[in-house]
């Protein structure tokens, strides 16, 4: 199931939520630039790998931010950058650009931890920005749970429907758990469960306390 777009009316600018796809589509295609055994030689460099974390982490941890920023693909980075786009903006107007930051980076964080944690001994580096973009879901699920998110359901012919946000998400955390569990190895499952985790309980703590109806600059009625 993809998402294609949710049912709040209107989210704001989304200037940050743009400034960190611009970002991360600007790193991209500088590994793309550099060829083949570049794109390699990069990922190996700066992407975030447990076992010399634990050897090294002070010298290591800032290996978790450069991480966030690379991808090992166009489909990688396409569909990381879509969830950003349609799940971001509205947590983003909501939070403000302040707390927004804050949920993104520290659910990065999380994400790399809670992976190294499950998988001390990998050597793989783990690159992207889904651990992040787990903790934009996160939040998501708290601070919007009776929002609609309109949903192409695969494989073809193309199936379109509105499911709940709550439905939606959730599936999708019960997915990152069971294939963490089952092992199911080329993605950083646990990353997922712990971005989601952290952007979760930041939420809870960090969303503005006055009702939807005091913040006009954000806050349009659902629909579709």
């Amino acid at each position: 199931m993809f998402p294609i777009r949710d049912s709040i009316n209107h989210h704001g600018p989304a200037l940050v939520t743009r400034l960190l796809i611009a970002m991360n589509v600007a790193v991209f295609f500088w590994q793309v630039s550099l060829g083949p055994q570049g794109f390699q030689w990069v990922v190996y460099q700066y992407g975030f790998i447990p076992k010399a974390f634990f050897a090294d982490p002070g010298g290591q941890f800032w290996h978790i931010f450069t991480s966030m920023f690379m991808h090992g693909g166009f489909e990688h980075i396409l569909g990381n950058m879509w969830f950003l786009w349609v799940f971001g903006p509205a947590v983003e107007a909501r939070l403000g650009t302040g707390r927004y930051l804050t949920v993104y980076v520290l659910a990065g964080i999380g994400a790399a931890l809670t992976q190294a944690f499950f998988l001390p001994h990998s050597t793989v580096p783990m690159i992207g920005a889904s651990g992040a973009i787990s903790g934009v879901l996160g939040a998501y699920f708290v601070l919007f749970p009776r929002a609609w998110v309109l949903t192409l359901l695969w494989p073809l012919p193309p199936i379109f429907f509105w499911l709940p946000a709550a439905l939606l998400i959730g599936y999708w955390v019960l997915i990152q758990v069971l294939y963490g569990l089952l092992g199911l190895p080329g993605v950083a499952w646990w990353a997922h469960v712990g971005g989601f985790a952290v952007g979760y309980l930041l939420t809870l703590v960090l969303r503005p306390r006055r009702p939807y109806k005091d913040e006009p600059f954000w806050y349009r009625e659902y629909g579709f």
